[in-house]
């Protein structure tokens, strides 16, 4: 009896652990709440160096998550890159003065090198990368309000 208890108690662990955690590719990126034109989005965070230039390479599934957010230290007119990416993205641009919208587009997955880049039209502080479709509610006007932590 004791030894079924056990057993039960040590598969249920196992399945805990399985079904928790982040995504396959998004450890160590933290998570928090976006608000762009009133919708909530739940984002991995990717606000350091080594995060930014990790982003969404080799990710195939967000889990729950809606994006990923890039927080930039300062003013940037970087454009970004599909390299290794695996599915296609939509992204969009926001200033850091009061987050304004700046400039979106759609990219696809780059195998080959080079991969194209995709320059935004201003300079930025965050851009958020979604899964395709999935951010063609912004555009003119759109203001991305601070992340909740």
């Amino acid at each position: 009896m004791l030894r079924s208890f056990l057993l039960v108690v040590a598969l249920c662990l196992v399945i805990t652990a399985c079904g928790s955690g982040d995504p396959a590719g998004l450890e160590g990126f933290d998570s928090a709440t976006i608000t762009i034109d009133g919708r909530e989005l739940v984002v991995a965070v990717a606000d350091t160096p080594a995060l930014r230039s990790q982003g969404l390479m080799g990710v195939t599934d967000l889990g729950g998550l809606d994006g990923m957010l890039f927080v930039f230290e300062e003013t940037t007119d970087v454009g970004f890159w599909m390299k290794d990416t695996l599915i296609a993205l939509d992204i969009a641009f926001f200033d850091a003065g009061g987050g304004v919208f700046v400039d979106a587009f759609t990219m696809e997955p780059c195998a080959g090198d080079p991969c194209p880049a995709y320059p935004p039209s201003g300079e930025y502080r965050y851009a958020l990368e979604a899964p395709a479709g999935d951010l063609g509610f912004v555009g003119e006007g759109s203001v991305l309000e601070p992340a909740e932590r």
